[in-house]
């Protein structure tokens, strides 16, 4: 069986889409802020890592946990969402199936609870 990472054309693939969906969380507004002082090009090599491992490839992502890392940052559920829709839009920016987007999206919603830590943008 072939991984979405073999279907996509393995790590090249990967390394473009986290720079493109960076590209766009850089962009926004509302997004922004969270990576005032991050060493971006470190922050996407990791997340090229990660998304390779999620996505079936021989990467193994080393990082730290997801709740630890994102603990103290105070993301809250309309940053997440936000970030959700840049990611679906890249995705199919780089033609990728709709029902690849599906599965994807799945993994990444299910790590939602381990980065949002504010419940509400108005507080």
């Amino acid at each position: 069986m072939t991984t979405l990472y073999d279907k996509y054309g393995g790590f090249a693939t990967v390394n473009k889409l986290v720079q493109s969906f960076y590209r766009k969380v850089s962009e926004s507004e509302n997004l922004a802020p969270y990576f005032e002082g991050v060493d971006i090009q470190k922050l996407m090599d990791h997340q090229t890592k990660f998304f390779s491992g999620i996505l079936g490839g021989p990467v193994e992502y080393t990082g730290r946990e997801l709740k630890g890392v994102h603990a103290k940052m105070g993301i809250t559920e309309d940053a997440f969402s936000e970030v959700s829709e840049l990611l679906e839009e890249t995705l199919e920016d780089m033609d990728v199936e709709d029902v690849d987007i599906e599965t994807i999206m799945e993994i990444v919603g299910g790590v939602k609870s381990d980065i949002v830590t504010v419940t509400s943008d108005k507080q």
